[in-house]
């Protein structure tokens, strides 16, 4: 098991945040871009964001849009698509989409833009 399961949500996501605006690219888009993968809406990222939600419990509440399998490439020297630990999977998702938004990339194509957006089951 690893031990980012169990880290604070809230811990990262100022890591994220300051990631982005380094980049030049606001908190508001990068909030979109979490809501698009996870599902959450603006108040629960908020409650997570800020409260003590691990990163097992957030992806446990999430319900990952149906485009997350269209997320693919390589993050911290890992090809996404073939992560086999479910939470590790959708963990390296969100890496690699918040990686896309620093890099530059338009938020309609980090969030796959022209695909189904139905949440997926999982």
């Amino acid at each position: 098991m690893s031990r980012i399961f169990e880290v604070p949500f809230s811990s990262v996501y100022p890591l994220y945040v300051a990631k982005v605006e380094r980049k030049g690219r606001t908190t508001a888009e990068l909030d979109e871009v979490i809501r698009w993968l996870t599902g959450f809406d603006e108040a629960e990222l908020a409650r997570h964001a800020t409260g003590t939600t691990t990163f097992r419990e957030f992806f446990d509440d999430a319900r990952l849009t149906a485009d997350a399998s269209r997320v693919t490439g390589v993050v911290c020297g890992v090809r996404v698509e073939q992560v086999q630990d479910p939470l590790m999977y959708r963990i390296r998702l969100l890496d690699k989409v918040v990686d896309e938004l620093a890099k530059g990339k338009p938020v309609a194509k980090v969030m796959r833009a022209g695909a189904s957006s139905a949440p997926a089951s999982g």
